[in-house]
C-alpha cells in the first residue's frame, strides 16, 4: 500500500503538502504512509480511492495492473462540470425541474428536500449522479390524483380535446403581400423594442421607464438615454444592450433566427416536413451556442443520439418553457386562413423540445396568425387560437381568464397585475414559462386595440420575457392590419435588415424574407387544387 499511495501521489505531480491538504491530514501522515510506518484509517482509505477512481483493494494490495499514469488518466478523463453551461449540466436546473414536474401534476412533493439539497452541491460527478436518480424519479412518478387537466402531447390526443370556434373572415382591405410583409416587420420591430431589456425584472425597469420620461411606454429606448449616474442606480447592465438609436439593422436574436429556419426547413423539406427533419436543421444551421434553455437541451440531446419526441424529454427541465412559443409564427405566415393547419405544423416544430402546454404555446400562435390573415378582429384572432389547444389545459385556461376579464370590463392595470400575482418573474421558471408569457400577448393584443406601437410597449412593459411578447404581439397585428399600419417610427432603424447567426444565411433583407413567404403561401394554394 506504501508504493500505491507515492505512486498514486508522485503521478498526480502532487506534494506531500498538497496530497495531505486534499484529504485532511497532516504532512507528517502522509510521510508515515509512504514509509509503511503507519497506514490510513478505513475512511481515509476510500476517500483516496474514490479520488484517484481505484479499488480498494488495489490500493490496499497494490493489485491493480495499471501504471499510476493510467491511473491518473482515468480520474482526469472526466468533463469539467464547472466550465458547463447549466442549461447543458441537467442537474443544474433540478429545482426547476421539480417545479416543471409539480406544475405537471406529477406527484413528487414528498421529494421537494432532497431535490432542494442537490440543488445546492457544487457541480461535480456527486450532483451529476444524484441528478440522474433524480430524474428516474420525475420519469416514473404517477399523476397526483385528483389533477384536473388533460394535457396530452400526441397530436391525435390535442385535437380530439379542441373546442371549435367558427370565424367568419371580414373583407380584406390590405394585400396578402402587404400582411406578410407586416407580419415580418411587425415581429422585428416588437422584438427589437424588447431586445433592450430582456432579462429585466419589474422593479427596475419600471423606475427606468419613469426616469427616462418612457412610462407609459410609448417608444424605444435610446442609448441616448442612459448616463453614468443612472446606470449605477440598476443591477441590470443597460450599458452591454443594444438600442435603436445605434443599430444598422435588427441585431441577432433567437426570436428571429427562428423565423428564418423555418423558412429553410420548408425550403428543404416542404410542408409535409417531419419532426426529425427539424432537428436535422437545427444540427446543420446553427452553432450550439444560438440556442437557450430547452433548445440548448435538445441540440445536445440530438448529438447524442436521441430523436424526437424522446429528444424533448430527456433531461430537460425547460419543457414548457417558451422556446416553442417564438417558433412558431412562419407556420401562420404560410397557413393564411388555415389555423388548423398552421397549428399542426406547429406541433410538428414543437414536438422535438417541448411538452403540454409548452406545445399548446407555439400552436396558439401560429393559428392566431393563421387567422389575423383574414380578420381584424381580435378576440376572432385569439379564440380562434385558442379552438387548436385542448381545452382542457393550463394554457386554455389562463388565455380565455384574460379574455373574459377584458370582455367584463377588467381595467388594464388590473389584468397586467394579475398575472404578476399568478406567476413570479423574479423566479426563472415563473419569468420564461410559456404559459404567463402568453397571457401578456393575450392582454396586449386586447388592451392595445389593435394599435401597434400602444401594443407592443404594453407587452414589454409589463416585464416577463420583454424580447419574446413584444416579437409575438407585432407579429400578430402585423399580419392583421399589415405594414401600412406599423408607422415609420417603428421600422426605420431596422432598416429594411435582419442580422442572423445562421449559417449560409447571415445578414438578409426583411422585404427579401417577406417575398419568399410568398412563394410558401402560394405552394399552399397550389397543394389544395
Amino acid at each position: 500500500m506504501k508504493d500505491m499511495i507515492y505512486r498514486l501521489r508522485t503521478s498526480a505531480k502532487m506534494s506531500q503538502e498538497n496530497f495531505a491538504d486534499v484529504f485532511k491530514v497532516s504532512r507528517q501522515s502522509v510521510q508515515k504512509w509512504e514509509s509503511g510506518t503507519a497506514t490510513p484509517e478505513l475512511s481515509k482509505l476510500i476517500e483516496i480511492s474514490k479520488y484517484f477512481g481505484i479499488s480498494l483493494d488495489a490500493l490496499v494490495l497494490s493489485s491493480d495492473s495499471r501504471t499510476a499514469e493510467e491511473m491518473r488518466y482515468n480520474k482526469i478523463m472526466k468533463p469539467k462540470y464547472s466550465g458547463m453551461s447549466d442549461w447543458e449540466f441537467y442537474s443544474s436546473g433540478i429545482m426547476i425541474d421539480y417545479e416543471q414536474s409539480v406544475d405537471e401534476g406529477l406527484d413528487i412533493k414528498k421529494y421537494k428536500d432532497l431535490f432542494f439539497a442537490v440543488s445546492k452541491l457544487p457541480k461535480d460527478e456527486i450532483k451529476k449522479k444524484l441528478g440522474d436518480v433524480l430524474f428516474e424519479i420525475i420519469n416514473n412518478a404517477e399523476t397526483t390524483k385528483g389533477y384536473k387537466y388533460k394535457e396530452p402531447s400526441e397530436l391525435a390526443a390535442i385535437t380530439a380535446l379542441r373546442k371549435e370556434y367558427k370565424i367568419i373572415p371580414k373583407a380584406e382591405t390590405e394585400s396578402t403581400e402587404s400582411k406578410i410583409y407586416g407580419a415580418w416587420m411587425g415581429r422585428i420591430c416588437g422584438c427589437m423594442l424588447g431586445k433592450t431589456v430582456e432579462g429585466i425584472r419589474t422593479n427596475e425597469l419600471i423606475p427606468f421607464l419613469k426616469e427616462t420620461n418612457n412610462y407609459p411606454m410609448y417608444r424605444y429606448i435610446y442609448k441616448s438615454d442612459l448616463n453614468d449616474e443612472i446606470c449605477k442606480k440598476y443591477k441590470y447592465s443597460f450599458k452591454s444592450r443594444v438600442y435603436a438609436d445605434e443599430i444598422d439593422g435588427m441585431p441577432v436574436d433567437d426570436d428571429t433566427n427562428y423565423v428564418v429556419l423555418a423558412q429553410i426547413i420548408i425550403d428543404k423539406y416542404g410542408r409535409n416536413f417531419t419532426p426529425y427533419d427539424v432537428s436535422r436543421v437545427w444540427l446543420d444551421y446553427q452553432s450550439k451556442n444560438a440556442y437557450c434553455t430547452a433548445e440548448r437541451v435538445v441540440f445536445c440531446n440530438f448529438v447524442k443520439g436521441y430523436e424526437p419526441p424522446q429528444s424533448a424529454v430527456y433531461k430537460n427541465p425547460y419543457r414548457e418553457w417558451i422556446g416553442a412559443q417564438i417558433r412558431g409564427d412562419y407556420f401562420g405566415y404560410i397557413n393564411p386562413g388555415n389555423p388548423e393547419k398552421a397549428a399542426e405544423m406547429a406541433w410538428r416544430d414543437a414536438s422535438i423540445s417541448h411538452i403540454k402546454n409548452g406545445i399548446y404555446g407555439e400552436m396558439f400562435v401560429a393559428a392566431m396568425l393563421a387567422v389575423a390573415a383574414t380578420t381584424t378582429d381580435i378576440e376572432d384572432i385569439i379564440r380562434g387560437g385558442l379552438a387548436q389547444i385542448p381545452y382542457t389545459s393550463r394554457l386554455y385556461e389562463e388565455i380565455l381568464s384574460v379574455l373574459e376579464g377584458f370582455k367584463k370590463g377588467v381595467f388594464q392595470k388590473d389584468a397586467f397585475e394579475s398575472i404578476h400575482k399568478k406567476y413570479d418573474e423574479y423566479s426563472g421558471h415563473g419569468w420564461c414559462h410559456t404559459i404567463p408569457n402568453a397571457m401578456i400577448v393575450t392582454a396586449a393584443l386586447l388592451y392595445g386595440n389593435g394599435d401597434y406601437g400602444k401594443s407592443i410597449c404594453m407587452a414589454v412593459e409589463t416585464g416577463f420575457d420583454t424580447d419574446c411578447n413584444g416579437a409575438t404581439v407585432g407579429s400578430i397585428l402585423g399580419m392583421a392590419n399589415g405594414i401600412e399600419s406599423i408607422p415609420e417610427y417603428w421600422t426605420k432603424p431596422v432598416n429594411d435588415t435582419l442580422h442572423t447567426t445562421i449559417f449560409g444565411i447571415g445578414t438578409v433583407k426583411i422585404s427579401d424574407m417577406a417575398k419568399k413567404t410568398l412563394k410558401h403561401v402560394n405552394s399552399q394554394v397550389v397543394e389544395a387544387r
